[in-house]
C-alpha cells in the first residue's frame, strides 16, 4: 500500500503514522522498517526492491523528501536548490510505481507541504492521500475538552478558547500544555483561567495581546512585566519591536476600516477569524492619533538604535512608560 500524508499539523500526521505502524505489527529498524529523508531519497527504490529478510512485509517511510515540489523551482542565486535535487527523483519514482506493483511493502510519504505533481496524482489513483490541516477554533475546543474529560478534569468552552489563544492551534503544543493543567487540577478538578496564566508557556503573539491590554489600561507595571516575559521567552528585543509594530499597525487598520471587513483588511486566515474581535476590542483602547504616534516612535527607536543613540531595551521601555503616563 502507498500513502501520502501531508499538512501543517505534525501531531495529527504523527498520530496517523503511529496507527499505521501499530497495524503493521512488529517493526525492526533497518530490516523490515526503513526510514528515508531528503538526503537519501535516492534509496527509496533500492529499499523497495530489497526483501525484508525474515519478515513477511516491509515498511518504508520517507519524510520531507521534497519529491512533491514541482520541477524548476530555483533559489535566490538561480542555482538548483534542494527542491530541484529532490525533483530529479520524482519522475523516476513515479515511473517505477506505475510499472511495478508493490508486493509486501508499505510505502509511506510524510510531507509538510505538497504540490499536485505527477507523483502526487499517481498516489491519488493507486494509493491513499491524506491532508492534515490544523483544526479551527471550534474543533480545537472540542479536542481540548475531550482530552480533559478523559482524565475526569473539567474545562468550559470559554476557558478552553482562552487556553488555545494562549498556546496556539498546533495540536502537539496543545497536548504538551494541557497535560500540565490536567495534573495541576487533578481528578474531579476544574481548569481555570488563572491556572493557564500561571502554568502554560504562552506563544509570543499571545503575550503581545497581553502587553497591549496592559497599555490600554495604562497599567505600566504590568506592561513592563509582560515585556520581560517576552524577553524571558528568549525573544530578541528587535523581534519584539517588529511584533509590536505589526500588532499596532493592525489596530490602526481597525480604525481606518471602521470595523468593516476586518478579516480581509487584517489578512487573517479563516482559522484566525476569532482574532478579529480581539483586535477590535484592543483598538478601542487607543485613539487613531495615539496609534500613529506609537508606530512613529517604534520606527524612530529602530533608527536611533542603529545609529548607536539609544539602547533598544531602554528605548522600548521608555515608549511604554511615556504612553502609560498620559
Amino acid at each position: 500500500m502507498i500513502y501520502l500524508l501531508y499538512g501543517e499539523d505534525e501531531y495529527l500526521k504523527d498520530k496517523f503514522l503511529k496507527k499505521l505502524k501499530k497495524e503493521f505489527g512488529k517493526i525492526v529498524n533497518g530490516i523490515n522498517y526503513i526510514s528515508i529523508g531528503e538526503e537519501n531519497v535516492s534509496e527509496i527504490i533500492p529499499n523497495i526492491q530489497t526483501p525484508a529478510f525474515g519478515y513477511d512485509k516491509k515498511m518504508v517511510v520517507a519524510k520531507n523528501t521534497k519529491l512533491f515540489i514541482r520541477k524548476g523551482k530555483k533559489n535566490s542565486n538561480n542555482a538548483s536548490s534542494n527542491e530541484d535535487n529532490g525533483n530529479k527523483y520524482t519522475e523516476e519514482i513515479t515511473e517505477y510505481l506505475k510499472n511495478n506493483e508493490l508486493e509486501n511493502v508499505d510505502l509511506i510519504f510524510v510531507e509538510d507541504t505538497c504540490e499536485k505533481n505527477s507523483l502526487f496524482n499517481l498516489i491519488s489513483k493507486i494509493g491513499q492521500v491524506k491532508e492534515f490541516k490544523e483544526l479551527d477554533m471550534n474543533e480545537l475546543i472540542i479536542e481540548v475538552r475531550k482530552i480533559a474529560s478523559m482524565y475526569k478534569v473539567n474545562i468550559d468552552n470559554f476557558t478552553a478558547s482562552y487556553f488555545i489563544e494562549c498556546v496556539g492551534n498546533n495540536m502537539q503544543d496543545i497536548i504538551n500544555e494541557i497535560r500540565k493543567l490536567i495534573e495541576y487540577a487533578g481528578e474531579g478538578g476544574t481548569i481555570k483561567k488563572e491556572d493557564i496564566d500561571s502554568l502554560t508557556i504562552k506563544k509570543s503573539t499571545s503575550i503581545i495581546f497581553d502587553l497591549t491590554d496592559s497599555l490600554g489600561q495604562r497599567n505600566i507595571k504590568k506592561a513592563i512585566e509582560t515585556l520581560h516575559n517576552l524577553q524571558y521567552n528568549k525573544e530578541p528585543t528587535q523581534v519584539i519591536i517588529v511584533m509590536l509594530y505589526r500588532h499596532f499597525k493592525k489596530l490602526y487598520f481597525v480604525h481606518l476600516c471602521r470595523g468593516q471587513n476586518l478579516t480581509q483588511n487584517l489578512n487573517l486566515t479563516p482559522k484566525q477569524e476569532f482574532l478579529a474581535n480581539k483586535y477590535k476590542r484592543q483598538a478601542g483602547y487607543f485613539k487613531e492619533a495615539e496609534l500613529e504616534k506609537i508606530l512613529f516612535e517604534l520606527i524612530k527607536l529602530d533608527e536611533n538604535s542603529k545609529n548607536g543613540n539609544i539602547d533598544l531595551d531602554v528605548g522600548l521601555e521608555a515608549i511604554l512608560c511615556n504612553y502609560c503616563k498620559k
